[in-house]
């Protein structure tokens, strides 16, 4: 029998991974502090690599990723019994004119807009706005209230163990430099050590604790949500520095900060809710009258070029999942179904390709992939 494989972390990467592996039939063991911090709970949970603008390698990371959300997504619901809250909404991306519209760098993807085409898709509008994108092929995922739920339940349903409230302060190597162990702390403060050879680094924003060696870093966000009339909001739209994401139900997500300088310092800002605010009046001044449902924050896992690490880690033993920044949800499937193959040594060579892409150590410098408020 396969050796069991640890999961450290119990965010949406985590899960991900350790629901892939024990499809596979692997004995899946999660190691989880306090899951409700975990980006996957916070994140808008928009499907969106040309929406968001992305570039080379990460662009057919998340195109790659995009493609498989379908099955995964029916396998998840198949194997939990809970449906996930996905839909194919489509996405617009307004600008102020059409030459902005027309340097966007994924342009190509979608259908342009002008002001009329603005109105059509999003009634209601604010007047700023003159040109689009709309890429149709973009969606969303309701993760908040849905997609984590039923992963959780379908790895349970597939005997995937948990260990939650668990907090793990160290890795231990054997003489060859390999994975040998974990130190971790009980919800109950007893320290022990568990015996490892094969483990996921999913810890997000908090990855580099572990492993100082990589370049991860907390990105601070903060969001809200508000109840909107049922039907009055179709689309999703991603403009700069503020999105509104609707759900089927009239939840409408509006996100998000990014605070770099915040560091892990929790807690709602004035300054941060102010700026999503200002952020709704500008792309649909009606929104800015319906009543607020929510209001919270979370951490992003970041590096210096936003693209995630992937595959082997400084560690033999211990493979790398994190460092996904803004495009957690979307890259979660492949995300799940690379490192699963990495650690069955099954992956194909185009695949091999793309986990090497995104190798821990590879010469990257901060290429943002975002619009950054106008």
């Amino acid at each position: 029998m396969a050796e069991r494989v640890l999961i450290l972390g119990g965010g949406l990467m985590g899960l991900a991974i350790a629901h892939q592996l024990a499809r596979r039939g692997r004995a899946v063991q999660v190691l989880s502090r306090r899951r409700s911090e975990a980006a996957g709970f916070v994140a808008a949970g928009m499907l969106a690599p040309h929406a968001e603008g992305l570039a080379g390698d990460l662009l057919r990371l998340g195109q790659a990723g995009l493609e498989r959300v379908p099955a995964w997504v029916a396998a998840v619901e198949g194997d939990s019994g809970l449906g996930c809250g996905l839909r194919q909404c489509g996405i617009v991306v307004p600008f102020a004119s059409a030459a902005e519209r027309d340097g966007f760098a994924t342009g190509p993807y979608g259908q342009p807009l002008d002001r009329a085409g603005l109105e059509r898709e999003l009634p209601g509008i604010g007047p700023r706005w003159q040109a689009g994108w709309l890429f149709p092929q973009d969606g969303q995922i309701d993760n908040r209230r849905r997609l984590m739920r039923a992963l959780e339940r379908a790895c349970v349903a597939l005997g995937v163990h948990f260990q939650e409230g668990t907090e793990v302060e160290g890795l231990e190597r054997d003489g060859s430099g390999s994975l040998r162990a974990v130190r971790l702390r009980t919800a109950e403060g007893e320290r022990r050590t568990l015996e490892a050879t094969q483990a996921v680094l999913a810890c997000g924003a908090w990855s580099a604790r572990l492993l100082p060696e990589l370049p991860v870093f907390p990105v601070k966000g903060q969001m809200l949500s508000l109840q909107a009339p049922r039907g009055a909001l179709s689309r999703v739209i991603f403009g700069p520095g503020t999105y509104l994401v609707p759900r089927q139900d009239g939840l409408v997500v509006v996100g998000a900060t990014s605070e770099p300088e915040a560091g892990f310092c929790e807690g709602l800002t004035p300054a941060g809710q102010r700026q999503l605010q200002s952020g709704i009046e500008a792309l649909l001044p009606e929104a800015a009258g319906w009543p607020p449902m929510e209001r919270w924050w979370g951490f992003r896992p970041c590096t210096p070029d936003e693209g995630p690490l992937l595959g082997a880690s400084p560690i033999p033993g211990l493979w790398l999942a994190t460092g996904h920044h803004r495009n957690g949800v979307l890259l979660a499937a492949i995300t799940a179904e690379l490192v699963a193959g990495v650690i069955g040594g099954t992956l194909a060579q185009e695949e091999q390709d793309l986990v090497e892409a995104f190798r821990w150590n590879r010469d990257a410098t901060r290429t943002p992939t975002h619009r950054e408020p106008a």
